[in-house]
């Protein structure tokens, strides 16, 4: 699912810049609009189509994957962690110079807190970027895998969460790791299966073993993804 980027841009730009200058920054403000429809499956039919192999984590750098970078649209100032704090606040930040964000207050599903200070915070990869190297990106190009580490184009791809809890989860998987609020289970374990489709990644035995077990409990819960591009 595609975050309102746009609306973020023009209430960023708003804030921001002069009436006449705003007005003509709109073009540049256009986020592309993927043509590709998304695909909803139940989470164990999902979980049922990744693909199995041996993961290895040989030659992984963190550096091999650019972040952040100046986002989903660069005429707001943003990086793409701002983009997905200013995404997914509740209340709405003000906007300062530098697209320093102040107020505003997120809740982190993670663990159910609600988060006053955007510097509390952390923009987690739903799929660690090791994983992600693990089960697939080491073949990529560094330009799939920068679109990958500043994905915007699927909500579940990366999500605000306190540092805490994103600092516990590091990059361990669902066999190694789970949010700490037995009411995220479902959502996500969902958004893991939804990350990993959209970008082809595959899961070894024991992650798709945990995924199976936890969508065997969430019945009703679907898994919505877009294929990336």
């Amino acid at each position: 699912m595609k975050r309102s980027a746009v609306t973020t841009a023009a209430l960023v730009l708003a804030l921001s810049l002069p009436t006449a200058a705003y007005a003509a920054a709109q073009p540049a403000a256009s986020a592309p609009v993927s043509a590709v429809a998304p695909q909803v499956l139940p989470i164990g039919v999902a979980v049922g189509a990744l693909p199995l192999a041996v993961e290895d984590r040989t030659g992984y750098q963190r550096t091999s994957f650019r972040h952040w970078n100046s986002g989903d649209i660069p005429a707001d100032g943003c990086n793409t962690r701002a983009e997905v704090l200013l995404a997914e606040a509740v209340e709405y930040p003000s906007i300062g110079p530098g697209c320093a964000l102040t107020g505003g207050m997120w809740i982190s599903y993670y663990d159910e807190v609600s988060v006053t200070d955007a510097s509390r915070l952390d923009i987690d990869h739903m799929v660690p970027l090791a994983e992600a190297w693990d089960s697939g990106a080491a073949a990529w190009t560094s330009a799939r895998r920068e679109a990958y580490a500043n994905d915007q184009g699927q909500q579940a791809s990366l999500v605000a969460v306190t540092a805490r809890s994103n600092r516990s989860k590091a990059d361990q998987d669902p066999a190694e790791w789970l949010p700490p609020s037995a009411d995220a289970l479902c959502r996500y374990g969902a958004e893991w299966t939804a990350t990993k489709l959209r970008w082809g990644l595959a899961v070894d035995e024991a992650k798709k073993d945990r995924l199976l077990g936890i969508a065997a409990g969430c019945g009703g819960t679907d898994v919505e993804f877009t294929p990336a591009p």
